[in-house]
């Protein structure tokens, strides 16, 4: 391919525009709110982000490039087709069940982040163990967005497809250092709808290219590669299960998400955005599904792209791309990718903002520095965000597909931070005894399961188990499934457990060390971990009820339910309905 200066040129203007659009979000930032609250200005927005906005912005959170560019090469890859394009459904559902359970417990207690209530509960060490698996999940979910960005920069003007990556990450990076929430939301509603104008522009186009035959003929039958619809054998069924399960709950507790919910002006705006985005993600959906279609449907002999075809060139997850690039007009073609090579870094931003946040918050003001000034956790996020987003760009550049990596992503998540959030939001008289167990339990069943994409072999084989041609071993069994069952019921049974032992004297009060059971119910101190604003109560291990406090109390914010196992006193009884 010869080098496209339209392409550029095309590129270079919607990366201005999006620029330009969170320079003038950063600027509102600077505006909103005190100076005392810039912190949680950045990453909350204020709590005054709208329906619209917020809408789009959560829409955006998951339709970015590893959505639109895995759909399409789901649908493409003859092996798997429309059947195992789970993501669209698998997401919507997500939001859906997120909006329904989770959305308003969480935004009615006043959170600032996900981490935030697994630290009132069980502790800032718990919150540093579940901090891992989040920062993994929202890191492999960037990588797999920069991914996808660079390798449609590289089909449009024909440069490296690592130098395209690093100067996307920069370009999302920066703005997103700058504005916080506020950049990412308002580039997400000039991202969503330039992803919307220039799919459906282009998918026109590309089926009345004369290469291409009728989708709705290659949908059932085999023309140039097997049905694009694809197929489930009854072999793969529990797979598809265990993935499927995997992105609808697993696509749950994402700190991304609940940046948006926990921004909304309300509880009941956190649930009506959830179910709009559910709906914006199935239909963004459609034209990855089409353009995977259209590919599947070409005889690539007749195009400029020649033969062998993009499958055998191991270029499928570049077909979204390629099919704007050679089936297209110029003028459509570079207007559709600069259009979305700019819009896919609507994903990226938010999980670099999600990562930083829960760093500056959760580990390092919460656990390390309680009496951090505001300014100085600012700092701590610009400087995070500029480390997370180095991360994840190195990890894109050692992607090799784009889906491989939206899996990954929402693996860890799924085993082990969602059993984790149902304990902590809907179980009462769990403890930090039993969220460790579940934490190691669920971890070293996924880890012994092997993964593919890792070239980790298993320990543990399960029923239905077999090698491929590359000698790597592929458990049919829904053992991750199986794994985040196991992580929530031994969370249950050793919380409840442990309960027993001490509250019946059976083990001393001094066994329990992590004062998980015994100072918890204690009417003399508060939750160790109760998550205050610093000038109002230091966090310490134990920190005293003082009832000069309670005046304050309701610019803060306390899980009630941590103290229903307390009988009543005029003390608690008084902080509590303040």
């Amino acid at each position: 391919m010869a080098f496209h200066v339209e392409g550029l040129v095309a590129i270079v203007v919607f990366y201005l525009a999006i620029l330009a659009v969170g320079i003038w979000a950063a600027w509102k930032t600077k505006n909103t709110g005190s100076e005392g609250d810039r912190s949680e200005a950045i990453i909350v927005g204020g709590r005054d982000i709208g329906l619209l906005v917020g809408g789009f912005t959560m829409t955006a959170t998951w339709v970015g490039g590893g959505y639109i560019n895995g759909t399409a090469e789901a649908v493409y890859v003859p092996d798997y087709g429309l059947a195992w394009a789970q993501a669209p459904i698998g997401y919507s559902l997500s939001l859906i069940l997120g909006g329904l359970f989770f959305a308003k417990p969480m935004r009615s207690k006043g959170y600032v982040t996900m981490l935030d209530p697994f630290q009132q509960l069980y502790g800032k060490r718990m919150g540093g163990l579940l901090f891992i698996p989040a920062l993994m999940g929202e890191m492999f979910w960037a990588a797999a967005i920069f991914s996808a960005l660079g390798a449609t920069i590289s089909v449009i003007i024909d440069i490296n497809v690592n130098i395209s990556v690093i100067i996307s990450a920069l370009i999302a990076t920066m703005y997103t250092l700058v504005g916080g929430l506020y950049s990412v939301a308002y580039t997400d509603v000039v991202q969503l709808f330039c992803i919307f104008l220039g799919l459906w522009i282009s998918v026109p186009f590309a089926m009345s290219h004369p290469a291409v035959t009728d989708i709705g003929l290659t949908a059932v039958h085999q023309v140039y590669q097997a049905p694009w619809l694809g197929s489930i054998n009854s072999l793969d069924i529990y797979t598809w299960l265990d993935n499927f399960f995997l992105l609808t709950l697993g696509g749950i507790p994402w700190q991304a998400y609940f940046q948006r919910v926990l921004s909304s002006s309300s509880a009941t705006y956190a649930q009506v955005l959830s179910f709009l985005a559910a709906f914006g993600c199935l239909v963004m959906a459609i034209p990855a599904v089409l353009i995977g279609a259209i590919g599947a449907s070409t005889a690539w002999n007749q195009t400029d792209y020649g033969v062998p075809d993009p499958k055998s060139k191991k270029e499928a997850d570049m077909i979204l791309p390629i099919v704007l690039q050679y089936l297209c007009p110029v003028y459509i073609s570079f207007f559709g990718l600069g259009a979305v090579s700019a819009a896919v870094m609507s994903s990226a931003d938010s999980s670099i903002l999600s990562a930083s946040s829960m760093f500056a918050r959760n580990i390092y003001q919460l656990s390390f520095r309680q009496n951090a000034s505001d300014r100085e956790i600012v700092w701590v996020m610009r400087i995070t965000v500029l480390l997370f987003g180095a991360s994840a760009t190195a990890m894109a550049l050692l992607a090799s597909s784009v889906y491989g990596l939206w899996y990954l992503s929402s693996d860890l998540v799924y085993i082990i931070i969602f059993p984790q959030l149902l304990c902590v939001l809907f179980i009462k008289g769990t403890n930090t005894y039993g969220a460790i167990a579940g934490y190691l339990f669920g971890l070293v069943l996924r880890i012994t399961g092997g993964e593919p994409y890792l070239y980790l072999q298993p320990l543990i084989f399960y029923p239905g188990w077999y090698q491929d041609d590359n000698n790597l071993y592929i458990q049919r069994f829904p053992f991750k499934t199986l794994a985040m069952l196991t992580s929530f019921f031994t969370n249950v049974a050793v919380s409840y457990l442990a309960k027993y032992l001490f509250e019946s004297g059976t083990l001393p009060p001094k066994l329990d060390f992590l004062d998980a059971v015994v100072a918890r119910y204690s009417r003399e101190h508060m939750d160790k971990a109760t998550l205050v604003k610093s000038d109002n109560i230091v966090l310490n291990e134990l920190a005293p009820v003082n009832p000069r406090h309670s005046l304050t109390l309701s610019s803060t914010f306390t899980n009630k339910e941590a103290f229903n196992y307390v009988d009543s006193s005029p003390e608690l009884s008084n902080t509590e309905d303040n």
